[in-house]
C-alpha cells in the first residue's frame, strides 16, 4: 500500500525559512505508470477548509502554486529517494496551519483529486 512520510515542520519566527520532506513508500507504477502522478502540498487551520499550496508533475518536474505562496514556496524532487521537498521562504504568520503532503492521479487543485494523504505536520509562524 502507497504510503506519505512527511518530516519537517516546526516553529519559525516571521521572515525564516523551513522544509519540508514526504517520501513515499510502497509500489505506485501499476496504479501510476511511467510516473504519471502529481505530489504536493495543502494546507488547513481549525475551522476551515484544506487549501491548496503548491504540486509538482513526477514525470515532468513541472512545478504549480497556490495564489498566497508564489515567489515564496518552491517545490522540488527527488527521483532517486522517492522524495518531494517542499522549502518556505519568507514565512508570514499567516502561513500557520497544518500541512499535509499528498499524491494524486493528476494536477493537484483541490484535495477531490487526492488518492493519498501524509499524516499532517503543524507549521507555526510567530510575529
Amino acid at each position: 500500500q502507497v504510503q506519505l512520510v512527511e518530516s519537517g515542520g516546526g516553529l519559525v519566527q516571521a521572515g525564516g525559512s523551513l522544509r519540508f520532506s514526504c517520501t513515499v513508500t510502497g509500489r505506485t507504477s501499476d496504479k501510476y505508470p511511467m510516473g504519471s502522478f502529481h505530489m504536493g502540498w495543502f494546507q488547513q487551520v481549525p475551522g476551515k477548509e484544506r487549501v491548496f499550496v503548491g504540486g509538482i508533475s513526477w514525470s515532468s518536474g513541472n512545478t504549480y502554486y497556490g495564489d498566497s505562496v508564489k515567489g515564496r514556496f518552491t517545490i522540488s524532487r527527488d527521483i532517486a529517494r522517492n522524495t518531494v521537498y517542499l522549502q518556505m521562504n519568507n514565512l508570514k504568520p499567516e502561513d500557520t496551519a497544518v500541512y499535509y503532503c499528498a499524491l494524486g492521479q493528476s494536477t493537484i487543485t483541490s484535495p477531490r483529486n487526492i488518492d493519498y494523504w501524509g499524516q499532517g505536520t503543524q507549521v507555526t509562524v510567530s510575529s
